[in-house]
């Protein structure tokens, strides 16, 4: 045979003769091949290790930094104080963090005082599911008067600590981060405008104390700017991941202001999807307008005992503060009369900033993405790269790589959580970098053994084409649903689509080509590496796929790149071809080889043990009436130390309604010498068939919460009050109609008030408190070393109730 003969580049169009293979089919054709594919993977390396290291958290000031900067080291003195120990709302502990905070804030000569409330709650949380949700608070408030204010700045973060750890990160951090950045603003010159430092109380109940500043303080009276400050773990960069709507302009002061901005506009679209609130729902709730930041990472320790001040990363704690300095004197120093820009903006984080701009250009540059495509598969075409069925088997090929990676990463977690079942408790494993890298090498192992079947056949210039397809459809998919997130796949599109036409009508021997789409790559690498990097934490490995998913995505968008390490597509017969398709595997085999060894050391090196133990949870109930008690789990798959308390499923919504409806799983315990809460009847009057009754329910010991519950088959609720507030009544299912939460309750007890309408002479009130803490129970065995709490609102929660006939 002759040699292969090779389709002009500039001249006129050449196509493929049917039934004899183009001596290549590709977007590029370099003559020194080995030295193309070096140069465009270290470029690519490159550009992957600046967006990765730009995520880094700063280095943390010492004590001794210069006053008007923020320093971690002195803000760490104030979470080892606040987070000596667990502090959660009404307890003694936390009146210690409140007296502390109080003292800071008043020793800085700020305007102080503490807004003692009742107030319900904000958003939806789990403490609703036992019915209308409500809290005694004390939240803690400082002004810094501005000289000419055209509004007022809220920096705001929750003091109060869950019951079964220290709040180290949540939020100790964030308190600890505003009573710095506080007196870094009272040693220079005054802000323009009012600074409000809020320290809001039972934030982990019920967001009550940032419910009761937002809807009733008088500072709250006429809305403002609300930065949050929040941590979901230990470690990582602080993200920016909620915003108020119509934030173009605040995510630009955000942008310039703040010294390490991370951000996307696709988190703020994921989070305004999910079910979750912080303090900064209550304000979204009373239309103001805001940023909500928090770091993510070490999930593992979240709500925990591990939450203590040696976990908290010092490096995070001071990007948080640099931030909320850095934004909190931009907004201090600009007009503040209006910040809603009537769009909201497209951002994300690159090397030295955050690229943004105005959402309405979303839909135009996902069509325009869409038109570049098209023009490459055209000029593919007609420059004899691929036929028009080419270039539809290769977009329909493209889809085969987007639907198995997440597809076997989730199959992946599957198996490795069958293994070690303890890690479907975690938000995340205690070292999850292992797992996270198996997943990557998994989804590479995929796309590379997609490509190395379908190259040949195909084509690598229609496989390039049909991936651009994919993330040019996905991209006008996402600007109509999705339009914060339409960037991902809209602008590596766009970019891969014009590297491949420049790469088109470029001298093919010559290095432009290879330029051209490793240039187009690296855009992809910029905006999709940090997002795989930032999924991770955010969702959890539970959720990895999702993560696969975008590295495949990055992958479509490199194929030119992959494709020099691949021997020349086309034109080789017998041993040559053979030789071709060995070598094309091997990127494949690499990528499988190192999915299997990296998800293998994670196994090896994340072992539980007393450092890192396995989450268990665990809830005692008893009915103070009848004398029966029972151990009960919400472990879907009860850990060995948690299967000798609990055996089989049982709904106690009947009998403990304050705990939710649902099943759970339960086992026999011994009754406690225990007090039920006591309910005194204040006041019976009867008119028009109402009935109304006047209540006090006092818990006989230390209790976190208590709660009301009254039977729908002998009274249906018509109206309810509490501590003198109007309570929303809305029916329930199930035996108990009206139910009623209360967190933090003072000593004294809490006056409720039923108005009902009777239907038997007696009323049937259920009344529950609970406590913390089952060390003291009989029968209880202390966990070993290596066994640890769940981070959960329920665990180790001690319930008592009993049901009174009025």
């Amino acid at each position: 045979m002759g040699a292969p003969t090779t389709p002009a580049t500039t001249g006129t169009p050449s196509r493929p003769t049917r039934g004899v293979p183009p001596a290549d089919r590709a977007l590029t054709r370099p003559r020194r091949r080995l030295l193309a594919a070096a140069a465009a993977l270290v470029a690519l390396a490159a550009v992957g290790a600046g967006s990765l290291l730009d995520l880094r958290t700063p280095a943390p000031k010492p004590a001794d930094a210069p006053a008007g900067e923020f320093s971690a080291g002195r803000a760490y003195e104030d979470v080892q104080v606040i987070a000596a120990r667990t502090h959660v709302a009404g307890s003694p502990a936390n009146d210690q963090v409140r007296a502390h905070i109080e003292q800071q804030l008043r020793g800085l000569g700020l305007e102080t005082e503490v807004q003692d409330t009742v107030a319900p709650e904000a958003g939806q949380l789990s403490g609703a599911a036992g019915g209308a949700t409500m809290a005694r608070v004390r939240n803690v408030v400082a002004r810094l008067p501005g000289t000419a204010s055209t509004g007022r700045i809220f920096l705001v973060a929750h003091y109060d600590s869950v019951q079964t750890g220290p709040g180290g990160n949540d939020d100790a951090a964030g308190t600890s981060a505003i009573l710095e950045v506080a007196r870094a603003l009272t040693t220079g010159p005054r802000p323009r405008n009012d600074i409000v430092f809020v320290l809001t109380d039972a934030e982990e109940a019920c967001l009550c104390g940032a419910s009761a500043f937002a809807a009733s303080h008088p500072l709250a009276a006429d809305g403002g700017v609300v930065l949050n400050l929040e941590a979901r773990g230990s470690t990582g960069p602080v993200i920016m991941f909620e915003t108020s709507t119509n934030n173009a302009k605040l995510v630009d002061v955000f942008g310039r202001a703040a010294p390490h901005p991370v951000g996307t506009s696709f988190a703020v679209e994921i989070y305004r999807a999910l079910p979750n609130d912080t303090d900064f729902t209550a304000f979204l709730d009373q239309k103001f307008v805001g940023l909500n930041s928090a770091y993510i990472d070490g999930g593992a320790i979240y709500h925990t005992p591990l939450d203590t001040p040696a976990a908290l990363d010092r490096g995070s704690l001071q990007q948080h503060g640099d931030n909320a300095l850095g934004v909190a004197r931009e907004f201090g120093a600009v007009d503040l009369t209006d910040l809603r820009s009537g769009h909201d903006a497209t951002y994300f984080p690159v090397p030295g900033g955050l690229v943004r701009y105005p959402g309405w250009l979303t839909l135009p540059l996902a069509l325009l993405a869409v038109a570049a495509v098209v023009a490459l598969g055209w000029l593919t075409r007609r420059q004899g790269r691929a036929s028009t069925g080419l270039l539809a088997a290769g977009f329909g090929l493209a889809l085969v790589p987007i639907v198995a990676a997440p597809v076997a990463a989730q199959l992946l977690w599957l198996a490795i959580t069958t293994i070690r079942p303890g890690y479907a408790e975690l938000l995340d494993p205690y070292r999850p970098v292992w797992y996270r890298l198996a997943v990557l090498a998994l989804a590479a192992a995929i796309l590379f053994t997609w490509y190395a079947l379908t190259r040949r056949r195909i084509g690598p210039a229609a496989l390039a084409v049909g991936g651009l397809a994919w993330l040019a459809l996905l991209g006008v998919l996402l600007a109509v649903a999705v339009p914060g997130g339409a960037y991902l796949t809209t602008l590596p599109a766009l970019a891969g689509a014009l590297g491949g036409l420049v790469a088109l009508r470029t001298r093919q021997t010559g290095p432009w080509p290879v330029v051209a789409v490793t240039a187009a790559a690296a855009v992809g690498v910029l905006i999709l590496l940090p997002t795989v990097v930032l999924l991770f934490p955010a969702l959890g490995m539970g959720m990895g796929g999702v993560a696969a998913l975008v590295a495949v995505l990055l992958g479509l968008t490199a194929l030119p790149v992959v494709d020099l390490l691949h021997p020349q597509a086309g034109g080789q017969r017998g041993l040559l071809a053979l030789r071709a398709r060995r070598l094309g595997v091997l990127p494949a085999g690499a990528a499988a080889v190192a999915a299997l060894v990296l998800a293998g050391v994670g196994l090896a090196v994340d072992r539980f043990d007393a450092a890192h133990p396995a989450p268990t949870h665990l809830m005692y109930a008893m009915d103070a009436g009848t004398g029966q008690a029972r151990w009960l789990s919400h472990e879907s798959h009860p850990q060995p130390w948690t299967d000798g308390y609990v055996d089989g499923m049982a709904d106690v919504g009947d009998d403990f309604p304050g705990l939710g409806d649902g099943e759970l799983r339960a086992g026999p315990a011994q009754t406690a010498n225990l007090p039920a809460p006591k309910l005194d009847v204040l006041g019976d009057t009867t008119a028009g068939g109402e009935r109304t009754l006047r209540l006090r329910l006092t818990p006989q010991r230390a209790a976190r919460l208590a709660t009301v519950h009254v039977d729908t088959s002998t009274a249906t609720v018509l109206r309810a009050e509490v501590a003198g507030r109007s309570v929303p009544v809305e029916p329930r299912e199930g035996k108990w109609g009206f139910g009623l939460v209360f967190h933090a309750p003072p000593a004294e007890g809490i006056e409720v008030t039923l108005t009902v309408r009777p239907i038997t002479a007696q009323v049937a009130v259920r009344a529950m408190d609970a406590s913390d803490g089952l060390e003291a129970l009989p029968g209880f065995q202390a966990r070993p070393p290596a066994v640890g709490v769940v981070g959960s609102h329920s665990s180790e929660m001690l319930a008592v109730a009993r049901t009174y006939p009025i």
